[in-house]
């Protein structure tokens, strides 16, 4: 099995939180993860009806039925949360509830973010499990010669566990999404034009989301847009990453850009059926941009970490790809998906450091070998993640 970068953030956690909540993605491996790190607790999945009807009608009898307990699920018994809250006060056990949902992200994802703010606040951490990272991958000794296989395949770890092809899984997940998770959580009529939706933002990967103009091509309007992309968001599907100003509220009000956090999903939606048509793909810059920023992503939130994720753009089309903002510093990435380190890979990052004085500045770039230069740092692209070190 793969070892996660979050055990070891889970770990730290319980040994002062009485609740921990997990959530993230259909299929990255939550349950599996918190059953490993916490192999003494006893296991309830409330998708099972008997456990649930159990939780249901005798709460207190459910939640005292254990000293620990990892409860899997949780958001089919809504209330169950405020009970945990008089249970935790009065005994003040570390890690006694460990909290999940894995089959149903995008529903669990409101509805369980919802009591836990509600309920436990102050009692409980949230993290987030992604897909698997670059990170993890590599550590387990899987070969990263070539970013390619991996812009296909992406990160999800039934792929590795049993072993499957892109082409055999990821349409079923897409499928299984569409036609369970989708209709639990918004009122989609035509799951025919949501899947248009879908492929359509996948082919404004890396891009400004324009919503008005993805409304026109689907045929809804922008207010559905919106409303269906929030649902991408909270399924942990695709992400935005915002513009940087100086002026905070500005961040807000100015146009986005959209990113996917698997790549391999993305690639599904786009019809893409081998890594060699990536070679020459017409998005193979924007697919490699989506892996390296949702790498970055990745290893924030599996140390337990809140992105403070940007780019930056002026009105003239001067940009880096990437800033992350650390108090009052901040620091710029330029991502080049040619393995060849070529002079105009530096424009953004020279003109940015004429106007402003970042801390540190890098080029993250196809190729794999690192270097140290008067002005930038040279970032292989599997070694992205030293940004953040």
């Amino acid at each position: 099995m793969i070892q996660r970068m979050l055990s070891h953030t889970l770990r730290k956690a319980a040994e002062k939180m009485p609740i921990i909540t997990i959530t993230g993605p259909r299929q990255s491996g939550k349950t599996t993860l918190v059953r490993t790190v916490f192999p003494e607790h006893r296991y309830y999945n409330l998708e099972y009806p008997d456990t649930r009807e159990y939780a249901i009608i005798d709460p207190r009898g459910f939640l005292n039925s254990a000293p620990q307990m990892i409860i899997d699920e949780v958001q089919n018994v809504p209330n169950l949360t405020s009970y945990m809250q008089g249970i935790v006060d009065e005994e003040q056990r570390s890690a006694q509830f460990i909290l999940t949902g894995g089959r149903h992200p995008a529903s669990q994802n409101f509805s369980l973010a919802q009591s836990v703010s509600q309920s436990l606040a102050g009692r409980s951490t949230i993290f987030h499990l992604l897909p698997l990272s670059l990170t993890e991958l590599q550590a387990a000794g899987y070969p990263t010669e070539t970013y390619l296989p991996w812009l296909y395949r992406g990160f999800y770890p039934r792929l590795y566990d049993q072993n499957l092809t892109p082409d055999e899984w990821l349409p079923d997940y897409i499928q299984t999404y569409l036609e369970r998770d989708i209709r639990q959580i918004t009122q989609v009529q035509n799951l025919t034009t949501f899947q248009i939706f879908l492929k359509l933002c996948a082919g404004r990967i890396g891009q400004l989301l324009n919503m008005a103009s993805l409304a026109n091509e689907v045929g809804v309007d922008v207010k559905t847009i919106k409303s269906w992309v929030s649902v991408l968001e909270a399924s942990y599907i695709v992400f935005l990453l915002r513009p940087y100003y100086r002026n905070y509220g500005k961040r807000v009000v100015k146009t986005p850009k959209l990113y996917f956090y698997d790549t391999g999903l993305a690639c599904s939606l786009l019809g893409i059926k081998n890594a060699d048509q990536l070679a020459s793909h017409y998005l193979k810059g924007e697919l490699f941009e989506s892996l390296i920023i949702a790498e970055l992503q990745k290893h924030q939130y599996h140390k337990g970490w809140r992105p403070t994720n940007y780019f930056w753009r002026d009105n003239t089309g001067n940009e880096v790809d990437f800033l992350l903002e650390d108090g009052t510093t901040t620091q710029v990435a330029e991502i080049k998906s040619g393995q060849t380190i070529r002079a105009n890979f530096f424009k953004g990052l020279n003109f940015y450091r004429k106007i402003s004085s970042p801390a540190a500045s890098y080029l993250i770039y196809g190729g794999t070998e690192s270097q140290n230069r008067s002005e930038h740092t040279v970032l292989g692209w599997v070694d992205a993640t030293q940004l953040l070190s």
